[in-house]
């Protein structure tokens, strides 16, 4: 073979080999076909899609108690070179992924960025006070972390001045104002609604969602079959046990007694820790409101009462009504909170990492209701009444 041919053969192989890299790189956005379904098993407020591109869909249907209509957001990897967007107005937000500085708006966001790895990328958060995690709280004296104010009324020209790829937003509903300007700046804002969910392992699993924002989807995977490897073994310990105490929560407001729904995320761990949480029989998702009278009319002799509110210790209780002392938890001193468990700041630990981490709650009330199953646990979240 000559040295012309060989050049030429040469050539023609740098071209083919361009061709095949401009095929694969330079996509139509996005495609409608070759979609395969991510397994989300126990949370029902998202859903994730991955693209033969790269490209994921991520799709939000609850990102508030009530919401009408849900969101769409297509995630498009930074290698990849999009010719058309004929289908542009079908999505909520197109983000560029791996992103590298985030806001986020809920403490519940802080547990999936530390485990993820990826809370270096948290540039802003608004009323950091909130915050617990050691980890993030020293982050947030260095100055790495931009306290942007109240989540209802973020101040909108600091977090655009941090120049943030994505916002990850909480909110009650869609009046929230200062994500209206944010996303008039063109900066993407991707709701949140892990809150939403009514099981723990259902909170527990939005760490998927979280994962192809930074491309840590096989992470973010086996961070959660841990937990829901941990969490299920628990509950299947808690079902050896002999007996099932009775239980109460919550605690009056202004003479109105707050309780969880039987089919709500606090109601689940009683059930799955084995013992009978005594209104698990009603379909609420969210609290019951119920007179003072009525409450101790069924849980009067209940064994246990967890999450009293606010309360930490028996004289607020005596201090706050009279009524609270007739209940038999009262007496025999079996009530148990997870108000006294604060961070630094005087953050609840339970609201920040307890979703993350429901096999932790689990452990604690099987401990509580059946101690002999977990000899030698030391309380994590509850704690006794002081």
């Amino acid at each position: 073979m000559n040295s012309f041919a060989i050049k030429y053969i040469a050539l023609l192989s740098l071209i083919l080999a361009h061709v095949s890299c401009k095929k694969k790189s330079e996509i139509s956005f996005p495609e409608t076909l070759n979609r395969d379904l991510v397994a989300i098993n126990y949370a029902k407020g998202f859903s994730i899609e991955k693209c033969a591109s790269g490209i994921t869909i991520i799709k939000v249907f609850s990102p508030w108690p009530g919401a009408e209509d849900g969101f769409t957001y297509a995630l498009v990897p930074k290698e990849l070179k999009i010719v058309s967007y004929p289908n542009k107005k079908d999505f909520d937000a197109i983000i560029n992924v791996p992103v590298e500085r985030i806001i986020a708006t809920s403490t519940t966001h802080i547990p999936a960025l530390e485990n993820l790895g990826v809370i270096d990328k948290l540039v802003g958060f608004p009323d950091t006070r909130y915050i617990s995690s050691e980890v993030t709280r020293k982050k947030i004296d260095k100055g790495k972390i931009t306290d942007l104010g109240n989540n209802e009324s973020i101040n909108t020209e600091m977090a655009i001045n941090l120049n943030p790829d994505l916002i990850i937003g909480f909110s009650i509903n869609n009046q929230n104002k200062a994500y209206e300007t944010l996303q008039r700046s063109n900066i993407a804002l991707v709701y949140n609604g892990d809150w939403t969910e009514e099981t723990p392992l259902g909170k527990a699993e939005w760490i998927k969602f979280f994962a192809p924002f930074f491309s840590l989807e096989e992470k973010a995977e086996d961070i959660f079959k841990t937990t829901e490897s941990n969490y299920l073994a628990a509950k299947d310990l808690a079902m050896k046990a002999t007996n099932k105490p009775t239980v109460l929560s919550g605690a009056l407001y202004k003479d109105v007694w707050y309780l969880p729904g039987g089919k709500s995320w606090a109601a689940s761990f009683i059930n799955d820790a084995n013992a009978d949480y005594l209104w698990s029989d009603t379909d609420a998702t969210g609290s019951l409101s119920l007179s003072v009278e009525s409450v101790l009319a069924k849980a009067g002799n209940a064994s246990f009462w967890v999450s009293p509110s606010q309360f930490i210790a028996y004289n607020e209780l005596d201090e706050a009504s009279r009524h609270y002392s007739q209940f038999k938890a009262y007496k025999e001193k079996k009530v148990y909170t997870f108000a006294n468990t604060k961070g630094a700041t005087g953050g609840l630990l339970f609201y920040e990492l307890g979703p993350a981490r429901p096999d932790l709650i689990l452990k604690d009330l099987i401990y509580i209701f059946h101690p002999e199953l977990l000899p030698g646990h030391q309380l994590f979240f509850f704690k006794p009444l002081q």
